[in-house]
């Protein structure tokens, strides 16, 4: 019987003047899934899903800059902006010789991506879309609070104070949760954690600031997936207060073709719908193996 290791490595390289960490498992001659992980969270997301898809696919999951053990340079050393997010971690992919991939994307991890996708087409294979919002209808009544900031942030700092807070980075979690006994406690306390580090502050504002260009982008994402439909799976959290239900109905507009799965989860769906998320992978990959 042939046997497919799924032990994870933890690697570093540099890319773009800055530590890139990473995980990686499965086969390297495997089809790739790129995991892209969101706010505050890092690769550590995928620690449950990793083992699950790695005997059949190659999986590399990066820390943003600025997010789990990545380096966090400065703002006047990195501009923290999701344009360099995203040239970073294509980079990143450049310099493991990854040019063909699956795109896993959740929160933040889906306008790194979509701006990846846009600068290389044709490396997409296909599309994992787990509570990665790209439709003005997903956006949760927070969203609103959020907007009055971007419009004049120096009358709005009570917007950070609570983004920062450590409710709030424990409510990402357990929101909408429908099994709060799924979700550990370590997750949260470590991410408040490193959002209490030395400079983690001014990075994390630079980010939510930079976030209304994705808003913007939005109509132009949605033009290039109504004009190109990659193979899409669509595994949301419908309970999510952040990004909503509807966000995820949305993506059937421009991709006709699209398998859209509700599932009863929050926001970090993955957490606690770990075996039901990796089926609808397992399963969504052998009907598109490319």
């Amino acid at each position: 019987m042939q046997f497919t290791s799924a032990t994870t490595t933890y690697r570093r390289v540099q890319v773009d003047g800055v530590g890139i960490f990473y995980r990686e498992a499965g086969p390297r001659d495997a089809p790739a899934i790129v995991l892209l992980h969101g706010f505050p969270s890092s690769s550590r997301a995928f620690d449950t899903l990793i083992p699950l898809l790695a005997p059949h696919y190659h999986l590399i999951a990066p820390d943003f800059p600025g997010f789990g053990h990545s380096d966090a340079p400065p703002p006047e050393r990195y501009a923290y902006t999701f344009d360099r997010l995203a040239q970073t971690i294509d980079r990143f992919l450049e310099s493991l010789d990854v040019d063909r991939y699956t795109l896993y994307l959740h929160d933040y991890g889906a306008p790194v991506c979509l701006r990846i996708m846009l600068m290389h087409p044709q490396r997409l294979h296909a599309l994992i879309i787990q509570n990665g919002n790209v439709y003005e209808e997903g956006l949760g009544s927070k969203w609103t609070q959020i907007a009055e900031y971007w419009a004049d942030p120096d009358a709005h700092p009570e917007v950070i104070e609570a983004f920062l807070s450590f409710e709030a980075t424990e409510r990402r979690h357990t929101a909408g949760t429908s099994h709060p006994e799924r979700y550990n406690p370590d997750t949260w306390t470590d991410e408040f954690a490193h959002l209490s580090k030395p400079g983690q502050r001014e990075i994390q504002t630079a980010l939510l600031y930079d976030y209304r260009t994705n808003v913007a982008s939005y109509p132009k994402w949605q033009a290039w997936l109504r004009e190109n439909r990659p193979p899409t799976l669509v595994a949301w959290g419908a309970n999510d207060p952040s990004f909503t239900a509807p966000g995820a109905r949305a993506f059937k507009r421009d991709l006709p073709y699209a398998e859209i799965h509700l599932l009863d989860a929050g926001h970090f769906a993955l957490d606690e719908k770990t075996d039901e998320v990796a089926r609808l992978i397992l399963e969504f990959m052998a009907r598109h193996p490319g």
